[in-house]
């Protein structure tokens, strides 16, 4: 992919739920057009590196682990070259004793992984021959410690990740996609007014009563109280407080390529109860997740006439913030400056779902 493919650079993706990656396993992922391996060596350490040997363009990650000189390496299955978990290449089968050739000068970019909360997330560069460190980490779940998902449950939506952002923080659309009789259909619709506000690399609906037409918050009992965010490149954080407990959904969408997404919903928890009845929930998780994924297939056979679209006042504001952060990230970049968050102080929107 090249730089205009419309995926934000330097900066974090989630890649995988860390139990997704077992000691000694080796996964492909494309993570915003570029290729990643992501291992974990047999001793517990994962790490992430470019999925493609620079001698004939073979995936790494279709080798194995192989220990050289008592460290653990990735060797591609063609021709047996070895790389460690930094990308740098330890090995060559093919030389000869006395070759004028060290095989340390050639590597594979090695991507900066995060493992936290049971999560790995990546950092992807715009520069892969000199990338940028991280100022900051990935976005960490609140209220529930170092805790990982309870459950989680991940979906491949076609379309570019622009298009599954905004379903992801539209407001509109919930009556209408997802028909269940566990959530509001359009016969419960209501006015709604909500206070938004910045906050780092996104912005949050300022934590409020969940709305009286969502049935589902109800068998969280006690007092409940919401605060939902979105983050960008694409991460909606939905924090719910009942009582002393805290219940976080983490939604990410992590591009592939042009027109193909992953999402992927989680759920953290500190309630006992919720912990031991979350199996219970995941069929429901796939059931909506697959209402999204149809709907965006029905949404690509449009898409494909290249239409002129709209972002409409107030239901699709949250998607033109998007826009404006993505605009102000590469501007940052490309000036060498900090981020400057465009969304507005303090911010009413209302819509009716």
């Amino acid at each position: 992919m090249d730089q205009n493919d419309g995926f934000l650079k330097d900066i974090w993706y989630f890649a995988v739920h860390g139990r997704e990656i077992k000691p000694g396993a080796l996964v492909h992922k494309v993570i915003a057009g570029q290729p990643v391996l992501v291992g974990r060596t047999k001793a517990g350490e994962a790490f992430a590196i470019r999925d493609i040997c620079p001698h004939r363009g073979v995936p790494l990650s279709a080798g194995r682990f192989v220990d050289t000189e008592n460290q653990p390496t990735v060797q591609c299955p063609y021709h047996g070259w070895r790389f460690g978990t930094d990308g740098v290449c330890k090995h060559i089968p093919s030389l000869y004793e006395g070759q004028d050739m060290d095989p340390s000068r050639i590597s594979v970019t090695s991507y900066q992984l995060r493992e936290q909360q049971g999560a790995l997330w990546v950092f992807v560069p715009s520069d892969m021959r000199n990338p940028t460190k991280p100022v900051d980490g990935p976005p960490v779940m609140p209220g529930v410690g170092d805790r990982p998902a309870r459950i989680y449950q991940k979906f491949l939506l076609n379309c570019h990740v622009d298009n599954a952002v905004i379903g992801l923080i539209d407001p509109a659309h919930g009556p209408f996609v997802h028909k269940n009789w566990f959530w509001r259909d359009e016969s419960g619709m209501r006015d709604k007014a909500k206070e938004f506000a910045p906050v780092k690399n996104g912005f949050v609906m300022v934590g409020h009563k969940p709305s009286a037409n969502s049935k589902i918050y109800s068998l969280l009992g006690g007092d409940v109280k919401t605060e939902i965010s979105f983050l960008i490149p694409g991460v909606r954080v939905e924090h719910i407080t009942a009582g002393k407990h805290h219940l976080v959904g983490m939604t990410t969408v992590t591009p592939f390529g042009a027109e193909e997404t992953e999402i992927t919903q989680s759920f953290f928890t500190t309630n006992p109860v919720l912990n031991f009845l979350a199996p219970v929930f995941k069929p429901f998780m796939y059931h909506f997740l697959k209402q999204d994924a149809d709907i965006t297939n029905i949404m690509q056979q449009g898409l494909r006439f290249d239409p002129r679209l709209m972002l409409i006042n107030e239901a699709d504001i949250q998607g033109k913030w998007y826009f404006s952060m993505k605009a102000e990230w590469d501007r940052a970049r490309s000036e060498g400056r900090p981020f400057k968050n465009p969304v507005p102080e303090k911010t009413v929107l209302r819509w009716r779902s």
